[in-house]
């Protein structure tokens, strides 16, 4: 397979609480309004990828998975997810509040709905002031059957609500309450699955004057207890990797390109997708160049063995399925 940058065509998503930031921020082209997703790299059945560049291009996500298998997804991941692409990765904005919703794991999702589970993570890109977000139960002995009897006088005593502000980055595993608050713009990765078991909407109503749908059994099934707030800490360094996540499901690291890094990737068996959060830089692979700016993303395929970057002020998440047996070496140059 021949390893370079792969950009795919973005899949926007029109959602009743979307606002502009991605078109005016991120530069996606869009005749669409409230636009709330920006789904960067998917292999979601009827939302699948379409490459955007290079050698590959007009194929789709799923075609270059049956051709290069393991040469695309790395051995570990091919034998353990098939023909499956395991990460959805999303560019969201939220001009108002997203529903209070959790998500259910690999063993409800698949005796449920034949899929995967739902584990995410958020890095919040930029926010407006006073902005937050729901993030879990204020006690985490609360009684889950509380969520049958959710609204607007006791809400606010019943979710724990955060503070948030550009940089912060928050780790959502599946069984975890949640919902992004109005004015966040936020990168996303999780694991394929678009399954999500809505609490509480705000009690609003779409242009049909009509609400959405609640999903409080299965909500109550699918709510786990946890005691961290899942706020990620890190130390953000120029060429230097930071993690912000690491699980079964992906790892995230972020890191500041200034200047010329060189990252080798021997061992790792997987592919590679970066994420740029703020401002721009190159990434050339095996001879092939591309720019990448904020709101844009590119997948390395596992075969590719180092990768060059030249910027001077980018903020990258690098993202990754790490096997047991792998080892990420580093390099700076």
């Amino acid at each position: 397979m021949k390893a370079y940058p792969i950009k795919f065509k973005p899949i926007l998503k029109e959602k009743i609480w979307g606002g502009n930031k991605l078109s005016k921020i991120l530069n996606k082209e869009t005749d669409l309004t409230n636009v709330g997703e920006s789904w960067e790299i998917s292999g979601v059945e009827g939302n699948i990828s379409e490459v955007a560049n290079g050698d590959y291009k007009g194929q789709s996500l799923n075609d270059l998975i049956k051709t290069y298998k393991s040469d695309l997804l790395g051995l570990a991941n091919s034998e353990r997810f098939g023909e499956e692409f395991p990460l959805l990765i999303k560019f969201l904005d939220a001009k108002t509040d997203l529903s209070v919703q959790v998500h259910p794991d690999d063993k409800m999702a698949k005796a449920q709905h034949n899929s995967f589970g739902k584990t995410e993570m958020w890095y919040i890109m930029d926010s407006d002031d006073d902005a937050d977000i729901v993030l879990g139960l204020k006690d985490e002995n609360t009684d889950k059957n509380v969520l049958e009897h959710i609204n607007a006088d006791n809400v606010d005593s019943i979710f724990n609500r955060e503070k948030v502000s550009q940089g912060d980055s928050f780790f959502i595993p599946a069984g975890k309450i949640h919902a992004i608050g109005a004015g966040v713009l936020a990168a996303e990765i999780q694991q394929t699955s678009d399954i999500t078991y809505r609490v509480y909407d705000w009690d609003r109503t779409d242009n049909t004057g009509k609400k959405r749908d609640l999903h409080t059994k299965q909500a109550i099934k699918a709510t786990k207890s946890f005691k961290s707030n899942g706020k990620c800490n890190y130390n953000l360094a120029s060429n230097k990797n930071s993690n912000l996540v690491s699980c079964d499901f992906f790892t995230t690291n972020i890191f500041e390109v200034k200047g010329l890094r060189q990252i080798n990737y021997d061992g790792l068996d997987s592919f590679v997708i970066y994420m740029c959060v703020e401002g721009e830089t190159k990434i050339a692979v095996d001879g092939h160049t591309e720019t990448l700016k904020m709101g844009e993303t590119v997948l390395l395929p596992a075969t590719m063995k180092t990768a060059l970057f030249n910027g001077r002020n980018a903020k990258l998440l690098e993202v990754y399925i790490k096997s047991q047996q792998s080892q990420h070496n580093k390099l700076a140059i």
